[in-house]
């Protein structure tokens, strides 16, 4: 029987995670890395996921890195078949990539910005758990990264919200449809300030004690990548194996 502390370990497990050349993604890979996985780091900026990649196998573990645009089907499904024909099987698939270019009110949001925001944060979650799900024939878990913006009102991110309410819906229905031999499950994180959040809100660091202020946050602080990276290895773990269908919130106690 497998001990506590084991039950948390990926040793032989394969993951792919989209969006991980920083930020959450980047902390998700090194994280599962840790716990044991081998794990192919994809993003469109080839140099980001590959310094990530490099950074990992020089730590001990085993990494690829892989550019790859997440709105393009045929990019998605050569990204999961790499981590077959890299590591020999996939067992993990994260999810992450996400995000949107435009910030206001729903009723200036041009039609590019809304197929834009659908193709990333809708879309390419179906293309990734398809191309995943197919691969996984030993089983596997499937993390989808949404957003606390999807559980209510959401000015100035009406249209990012509804799209990561579409993902915590998905999320249900594949846990449904893929089991019992895969599982899925999902992440809302609250306010994270990592680059990718920082850039899209035109902050500096010297806006943080304002923008913590201006959250009230329960637990004083503002989240960290690591918050999430601790979560997805728990829910890709053996601890988790009777886990699925869920949307763990990460927010530091906001609702």
């Amino acid at each position: 029987m497998m001990g506590t502390l084991e039950s948390f370990r990926l040793d032989g497990q394969v993951a792919v995670i989209t969006g991980g050349g920083r930020g959450l993604g980047e902390a998700m890979a090194r994280a599962l890395a840790e716990a044991g996985a081998a794990v192919v780091v994809a993003a469109r900026r080839a140099a980001e996921v590959e310094a990530v990649a490099a950074s990992i196998n020089a730590s001990g573990g085993r990494a690829l890195g892989v550019a790859a645009d997440v709105t393009d089907p045929e990019a998605v499904e050569a990204l999961a078949q790499a981590a077959v024909d890299t590591f020999g099987s996939l067992s993990i698939w994260i999810n992450n990539a996400g995000g949107s270019r435009y910030f206001g009110p729903l009723g200036g949001i041009s039609a590019r910005d809304w197929d834009d925001c659908v193709a990333l944060n809708i879309t390419a979650v179906v293309t990734g758990t398809n191309a995943a799900a197919r691969r996984m024939t030993n089983g596997g878990s499937i993390v989808n990264i949404s957003s606390l913006s999807a559980q209510g009102a959401a000015p100035g991110s009406g249209h990012y919200g509804a799209a990561k309410a579409a993902v915590n819906s998905l999320t249900k229905t594949y846990s449904r449809e893929l089991a019992p031999s895969i599982r899925v499950n999902a992440i809302q994180p609250s306010t994270i300030p990592t680059e990718t959040y920082m850039d899209a809100l035109s902050l500096g660091d010297d806006d943080l004690p304002a923008l913590l202020e201006r959250k009230k946050v329960p637990l004083g602080r503002l989240g960290r990548p690591a918050d999430v990276a601790g979560v997805t290895v728990f829910l890709c773990s053996p601890a988790a194996s009777w886990i699925t269908g869920e949307v763990w919130t990460v927010s530091g106690g906001l609702m």
